[in-house]
């Protein structure tokens, strides 16, 4: 494909249906209140948001839309974070440097409207998130729609905001110009398979080089620690399968791994990976 909202699209699919992604939901197994169909109907869902980020929306339209898009479905929250990273590499492709430089132009160009929309875009789904930092209580993105007038005040841009969020592996990606997801999609073209299979294998190297976001935020900081030095010791897809089962019953889920998975899987067939 080149239509940069359909690989996008596509991204979102493949994501889902790789296997085993330890602690996610996937095509063999579902969490107790989130199912495999939720992702495809979120992913489906998102496209017209997607599809705004390609012709050249402002990024915080795009992601709204995308996000409200995504939420139409029974489950939750299914992709709230693949949206945040997809909807600028998204902008940047259909501009033709789908690069760090070309992810870092669409950040420093980004406004406070599009901060608003991406604070917006919580009013649409319940999205775990860790406490802000020190001095941002009125901007704690939970305050959602009621933070607006804040951002307006301080002249805050998307960009800024994201800026402040330590700790957040997804806005890390955006302060770095996406150092994680390009490595992954370079790692998914190197390797060979179907390309959910390859998106499986990139998803446990992400998790064994960083802890998960989602699950420090969960579970504390020595469960994501374990978790990272449990997917750096997988050696098997006998051995993943086997932890994925653990880790769905004990309820962690390494989400923002996903996150990036998607995000490098977009890069990954924008680059010329077929399916």
């Amino acid at each position: 494909m080149t239509d940069p909202a359909a690989n996008a699209e596509l991204a979102l699919l493949l994501e889902v249906a790789g296997t085993p992604k330890p602690g996610n939901v996937d095509r063999h197994r579902d969490l107790a209140n989130l199912r495999f169909e939720h992702f495809l109907a979120g992913a489906v869902g998102a496209r017209p948001g997607l599809d705004l980020a390609a012709g050249g929306a402002p990024v915080g339209e795009a992601f709204e839309t995308a996000v409200e898009g995504m939420s139409r479905q029974s489950g939750g929250n299914t992709q709230f974070g693949c949206l945040l990273l997809l909807v600028p590499l998204v902008k940047a492709a259909a501009a033709g440097d789908l690069s760090p430089d070309g992810v870092a132009a669409v950040r420093d160009a980004t406004t406070v409207e599009d901060a608003a929309g991406f604070y917006r875009a919580f009013e649409h789904a319940d999205v775990a998130v860790a406490d802000p930092p020190q001095g941002m209580d009125a901007l704690d993105v939970r305050c959602g729609v009621d933070a607006v007038p804040v951002l307006r005040d301080r002249d805050l841009t998307l960009a800024d905001v994201l800026a402040r969020s330590e700790g957040d592996a997804n806005a890390r990606e955006w302060r770095e110009g996406f150092p994680r997801t390009f490595r992954a999609a370079e790692s998914m073209l190197a390797d060979d398979g179907p390309m959910a299979d390859r998106a499986a294998r990139a998803f446990l190297d992400l998790l064994a080089g960083s802890e998960d976001t989602l699950v420090r935020v969960q579970h504390g900081p020595e469960v994501a620690r374990e978790v990272r030095e449990r997917a750096a010791g997988i050696e098997s897809t006998a051995e993943a399968e086997a932890w994925a089962d653990e880790l769905v019953e004990r309820g962690v889920n390494p989400g923002t791994t996903a996150d990036l998975t998607a995000a490098a899987l977009f890069v990954a067939l924008e680059r010329g990976a077929e399916v």
